[in-house]
């Protein structure tokens, strides 16, 4: 049993060093190939770094409803966005301090996030996902991508500077992408030992899947950004984790069931997912009417995730 448990945490730190390279690889790549392309790191951000880190919960949605367990993709995907909007955000302001944010590209994302998660919620708590419910969700998240990049194109295009280094493109995207596999690997690892660890100690599926699963799934984001935020590019960190959220709710949530359409526990996933719902706006009120996250924005984060916890006993 020690042995065991000796094992699962060397597997986990090795995870997260994995994760720590691999998503610096990505954000300076990724920024790179921004500029390359002329376009802004806030939409790199939202389509490729975050798809990127939503890797783990894409990969654990087709598993887990392939063989027939839906409840614990769909438990993990919107566990995961409760700890990206919530946790991670909270805990990235006593790691890297204080930053300021947009207000309008707060309101448009964080607009579309929550909308993603009242599509999601209102066809989960119905109980089971048909084929078409679980394709409309897929299709909904770059149809969240064109209004969000519509919305906020202007200012983009007013405050992007072109870089006129001579880009090796395909070195920069091969690069990358490689670098998201790493943080796939590395997160496969955190789950797998988070996982083992709490089958040792009897911890129920349910707290696995929604809490424990999503801790590990939201590594990668936090990781890539507080590594964007050290390097200043505070966009990319921004179109991360509030468009990972959005990949979650839509493409996450919905991309196994396309394939394996089943029942899901349709209460538990109305409670978790107003929760969610609930953290999301109260974060994105505060990043708004605030301008910038700082450790009490972050304490009240942090707070507003572990009460969450209450949601165990009901």
């Amino acid at each position: 049993m020690v042995f065991e448990i000796a094992i699962a945490v060397v597997v986990l730190i090795i995870g997260i060093l994995v994760m720590a390279y691999s998503s610096d690889k990505a954000v300076e790549h990724s920024v790179k190939i921004a500029s390359a392309l002329r376009i802004s790191p806030l939409l790199i951000g939202l389509v490729l770094v975050s798809i990127g880190t939503d890797l783990p919960e894409i990969v654990n949605s087709i598993i887990s409803c392939a063989v027939g367990h839906a409840d614990i993709e769909l438990g993990d995907s919107l566990g995961s966005v409760l700890a990206q909007m919530t946790l991670v955000l909270g805990i990235l302001p006593f790691l890297v301090g204080k930053f300021k944010v947009k207000r309008k590209e707060v309101l448009i994302i964080g607009a579309c996030e929550v909308l993603a998660l009242i599509l999601a919620v209102s066809i989960a708590e119905k109980g089971y996902f048909t084929r078409i419910n679980a394709l409309f969700l897929v299709a909904s998240w770059p149809i969240f991508i064109l209004l969000i990049r519509s919305a906020t194109a202007k200012k983009q295009k007013e405050e992007h500077s072109v870089s006129n280094d001579d880009f090796h493109h395909l070195r920069h995207w091969f690069i990358t992408i490689l670098s998201f596999v790493g943080i796939a690997i590395g997160a496969y690892a955190v789950i797998q030992s988070i996982i083992a660890l709490s089958t040792m100690f009897h911890v129920s599926e349910y707290f696995i899947s929604f809490f424990v699963m999503a801790i590990g799934t939201s590594l990668p984001e936090l990781v890539v950004e507080v590594t964007a935020i050290r390097k200043k590019q505070y966009k990319l960190a921004i179109g991360d984790a509030i468009g990972s959220c959005v990949v979650d709710a839509s493409l996450s949530i919905g991309i196994g069931l396309v394939f394996f359409p089943q029942a899901v526990s349709g209460r538990a996933a109305m409670i978790t997912g107003l929760y969610a719902i609930f953290g999301s706006i109260v974060v994105i009120l505060t990043l708004a009417l605030r301008k910038k996250l700082d450790k009490k924005a972050g304490a009240l984060f942090i707070a507003v995730y572990l009460l969450s916890y209450t949601m165990l006993w009901t």
